[in-house]
């Protein structure tokens, strides 16, 4: 057998179809656990060994150094050195250190290091008043505008229509960034998008660069190529100069990141750009057993039909397993401590801790999960963010709370007392500010107002310095060795993982999908590709589980995620909610009725200002009413799709026509 025939033993049937397309342009759709790295490292070494190949001259780029370095260790143990495998910013800045004289006129320009300091520059610059949270949130639309090629004109126009949700007003924020870019320039430096851009620049404009990096470069492959942005597909087209010796490799169903900037139109239309692309899909899932992947297919299959590349459907390849688990809980707290108690159950089976996950949509839902499992004694490992108590906000509340403890004790009741002081650092009840960083910080120091709630409930004399020593407990708990223990992720930090036994937890309206996602129907379907992510990331054992109230005695105003749909049994105790795909909305009894008269109230106020009905509050937001029946503008003020304008507009009469009186 010669080197290039054991290259392609063991491969599937697809796998060596992919692996022994060498001339591109080729597409690789790849399913969740189906061989992916495998089959490009293959083809990629079919290639060197049947001599198509000059390795030197193969640049495969990847989205992480780590998946980068795992490439060239596959490629070593199929004899295959020289080959380039690095991230898109790695490949740029090789290249701009080289030819930064012919193309910049000197050295390689400093890199920005700390992109927040410059932001703050250009915020203060504009008397922006602004804390690190929303620093990070200016920087991170920043970002978002330099990898959609949106300039400072541009942003506000662009913002609008993808539906960011900006930390300041869009024109404050188009402000600042054409100060941050101002800044730049003026100190010489370059940030991380600006090496693609220049790079790009500089192949586009510069024959004698691009004759030099084309001929050292002349095959390509891109992994994950579903999260490709703008940016970046500007320069993957510099470095091709108009050649088709490009494999691609994604999963539609996987593209999670729309929020950065990634475009998974790239991969869906890739063969309306290459109408001559080989595609080959690879569906064999060898990671999860049949169980698992029948519920991922289904899962999936209910999303609305995307144009261009057909949809996967994995088939499982391993031994029956257990059927996922669907349960429902009466509150947070319960979900918690039933998912810590399953986890302690495996430990004790004999399942490693380190094969068990526990996922969830939002980091701040890590708090009740990290002190249900130090309950139980099972260690944990938090997985794409600090711990609950190391995270600043955490500090520092925990810091003022200390200190206010100890300055005072006039008997104000506890949850009180807490809400005044995290009201000190910004923090207001119902009130979620739009921004990522923002919103998580948000999510954290509200977390710190449940723990009281919570905590009162069960101890009504607690006093603050009572509180503080508790925090102070279970921040010791935590510093306890981790290092082989459960994993709690978000699940968008947990792509590209796999465990044996997978929690997915916190599955309701609101959170799964986000709130925010709902006006929009392709933000809810993305959504839906999150919890496929989630769900095929269990091997053998998975449990998806929710809770009708976020605390006990709640009321219970909430439903499961309708993502569960014809998927989860009904257990009697929900609003029955349709498809995520249906315009309409279905609600029982009393829910029902009221809805109808909010879009009576609807249709009037909106016949009576000339403006389309979704103008004035959309479908999902009535739903959220009927099914809550809010009743003060406060409990109002807190479901989607009611911000401070619209609550001042139509606040009363929404809580008129719900029967609420709106002073309350």
């Amino acid at each position: 057998m010669t080197g290039a025939e054991a290259v392609l033993a063991g491969l599937d049937d697809e796998q060596g179809t992919a692996a022994a397309a060498v001339r591109g342009p080729v597409c690789i759709l790849a399913g969740a656990g189906t061989g992916k790295t495998r089959t490009i490292t293959h083809r990629i070494a079919y290639g060197v060994h049947t001599g198509v190949y000059v390795p030197e001259q193969v640049l495969a780029v990847t989205f992480t150094a780590r998946a980068a370095g795992e490439l060239r260790g596959r490629l070593s143990g199929l004899g295959v050195g020289g080959v380039q495998a690095r991230t898109f910013h790695a490949a740029a800045l090789r290249q701009l250190r080289y030819f930064a004289p012919r193309v910049l006129g000197g050295p390689m320009p400093e890199l920005v290091e700390n992109k927040l300091r410059v932001v703050a520059g250009a915020a203060s610059r504009h008397r922006l008043t602004t804390d690190r949270t929303s620093l990070r949130d200016l920087a991170g639309e920043i970002e978002w505008a330099k990898t959609t090629l949106a300039t400072p004109d541009d942003y506000p126009a662009r913002a609008r229509a993808a539906g960011r949700e900006t930390p300041f007003e869009p024109a404050a924020v188009a402000a600042v960034y054409a100060s941050y870019e101002q800044a730049k320039q003026r100190d010489g430096t370059l940030d991380f998008e600006d090496l693609l851009l220049v790079t790009a620049f500089a192949l586009e404009e510069h024959r004698d660069v691009a004759t030099e990096v084309r001929g050292q470069y002349r095959h390509f492959v891109v992994d994950e190529y579903q999260d490709v942005n703008p940016l970046q597909q500007r320069l993957l087209d510099a470095w091709l100069g108009g050649r088709a010796e490009l494999c691609v490799v994604g999963d539609p169903h996987q593209t999670i990141y729309s929020f950065t900037g990634a475009d998974p139109d790239y991969l869906l239309g890739f063969p309306d750009r290459y109408p001559d692309a080989e595609v080959v899909a690879l569906e064999r899932d060898y990671r999860s057993t049949p169980e698992v992947v029948g519920l991922a297919n289904r899962l999936i299959g209910m999303a609305p039909r995307r144009a261009g590349l057909p949809g996967l459907r994995l088939r499982g390849q391993r031994a029956a397993g257990p059927e996922p688990r669907f349960v429902e809980h009466p509150d947070e707290p319960t979900e918690a401590a039933a998912v810590a108690a399953a986890c302690r159950a495996l430990v004790d089976a004999g399942v490693p801790a380190a094969e068990i996950a526990v996922l969830f949509r939002i980091n701040a839902q890590s708090q009740v999960y990290e002190a249900a499992l130090t309950d139980v004694g099972v260690p944990y490992v938090l997985k794409g963010g600090e711990r609950f108590f190391e995270r600043p906000e955490v500090r520092e509340a925990v810091l003022l709370l200390r200190g206010a403890a100890a300055g005072r004790d006039d008997g104000t009741p506890l949850v009180t007392a807490v809400r005044d002081v995290l009201a000190s650092v910004g923090w207001a009840e119902h009130r979620p500010p739009p921004g990522g960083a923002a919103r998580d910080r948000w999510q954290s120091l509200s977390a710190l107002v449940d723990l009281a709630v919570d905590l009162v409930a069960e101890r009504p004399d607690l006093t603050l310095a009572g509180f503080v020593g508790h925090l102070a407990e279970r921040a010791g708990a935590q510093h306890a060795p981790t290092v082989q223990g459960v994993t709690l992720a978000s699940m968008h930090a947990a792509k590209g993982l796999e465990w044996d036994a997978v929690f997915v937890v916190g599955l309701v309206d609101g959170v799964v999908p986000i709130a925010q996602s709902l006006a929009r129907p392709d933000a809810v379907e993305e959504e839906r590709r999150l919890l496929y992510v989630a769900v095929t990331r269990a091997r053998e054992q998975l449990t998806l589980s929710w809770s009708l109230s976020r605390q006990p005695g709640g009321k219970r105003p909430r439903s499961r995620s309708r993502f569960l749909e014809g998927l989860a049994p009904d257990t009697g105790t929900r609003v029955r909610r349709p498809s995520a795909r249906r315009a309409e909305v279905v609600l029982d009894g009393a829910a029902g009725e009221l809805f109808d008269r909010l879009r009576a109230w609807r249709s009037a106020t909106a016949e009576a200002a000339s403006v389309p009905a979704y103008v004035v509050l959309n479908d999902a937001t009535l739903q959220a009413i009927a099914e809550t029946r809010p009743g003060s503008l406060s409990e109002l003020s807190a479901l989607p799709g009611i911000g401070a304008r619209k609550l001042e507009m139509y606040g009363a009469d929404v809580l008129a026509t719900v029967g609420a009186d709106s002073s309350a």
